[in-house]
């Protein structure tokens, strides 16, 4: 008998047809929304969805299920989740993220910059004033951790003529890369340094690894990027060395509690640019998902659970 496979996702019809083309093995069902997949939760033994989207409702009403497949990297929601049971295995897809998430950096490394919400304000006010433009090149981003999406960014910054530096306890040389610094030397590795970016995976060990003590260390004319995980970084202590002019910028995509709400006093520090949680979007995203996906459900025909090649292991 085929394994049932529920996928909860906006684009759930088309990546249904793939897998029926490429992983004939299985049963599919397709739902694009949280009501429609619950008519099918009771059947299903696999569920395939981004994890935020994954409702601790949905999971609750599957007493079949063995696997979660997330199409995120991130599955803080579910390794923390009460309805999903020891007996359920979660894997997640990661390694195709290099693209988006690089452009964004680079994005905001120029919006900071230069400036660039100065130049929307003089537009909206007709107002023609000029100034000098500072180039990436010749300046040093160090990004804190370094994985395959640290690599993709490193490549792209040595186009720009720029010096890249890192910061891991995994690993002591990588390609590209003039050095890289131990965790225990963060603060050493972002003093000389125009920006400091942050990649690393979100663990207790990484909780506000970027705090006020590595933010006191940056020159006043750094700028701090956080593309990683909100708990990476001590947002307060962001914005008091904002407040007080310790650095010069910093653009954050992910933040400890999303959405952002209304109320948090980060949308009005000074200096700070917030990006909603778009790192890692792209508009052919199905398209970068569907081989992760893939792979992952040929190995699990081939050897079950222990063969999952992107299988989250849960402590």
């Amino acid at each position: 008998m085929k394994d049932r496979v529920l996928i909860m996702n906006a684009e759930a019809h088309w990546i249904a047809d793939q897998l029926a083309q490429t992983c004939p093995g299985f049963s599919y069902r397709a739902a694009t929304t949280p009501d429609a997949a619950m008519g099918h939760a009771p059947e299903a033994e696999i569920l395939i969805g981004l994890a935020p989207a994954l409702s601790e409702l949905l999971i609750q009403a599957m007493p079949n299920l063995k696997w979660i497949h997330a199409l995120t990297t991130g599955v803080d929601n579910l390794l923390g989740s009460p309805s999903v049971g020891a007996k359920v295995v979660l894997s997640n897809s990661s390694g195709f993220h290099g693209p988006q998430m690089s452009e964004l950096a680079i994005l905001l490394m120029l919006s900071t910059l230069r400036d660039y919400p100065r130049i929307l304000d003089n537009q909206r006010a007709k107002r023609w004033e000029r100034w000098p433009q500072p180039l990436l090149q010749g300046r040093t981003a160090c990004i804190i951790g370094v994985g395959s999406i640290a690599e993709a960014l490193a490549a792209r910054l040595r186009a720009l003529e720029m010096t890249v530096t890192g910061v891991s306890d995994g690993r002591a040389e990588v390609p590209g890369f003039v050095k890289i610094f131990k965790r225990a030397g963060l603060s050493e590795a972002v003093a000389d340094a125009d920006f400091a970016i942050v990649l690393t995976p979100y663990t207790p060990q990484t909780h506000h690894i970027v705090g006020d003590a590595v933010i006191s260390s940056m020159r006043s004319d750094a700028i701090l990027i956080n593309l990683s995980r909100g708990g990476c970084v001590d947002e307060k202590a962001v914005r008091t060395h904002l407040a007080k002019g310790t650095i010069r910028a910093a653009a954050l995509d992910v933040f400890e509690q999303e959405p952002l709400p209304p109320e948090s006093p980060n949308w009005d520090a000074p200096g700070m640019t917030i990006i909603p949680h778009l790192g890692g979007v792209s508009d052919n995203y199905r398209q970068q998902v569907l081989p992760v996906v893939i792979n992952n459900l040929n190995a699990w025909s081939e050897g079950g659970a222990s063969a999952l090649p992107d299988r989250v292991e849960r402590e």
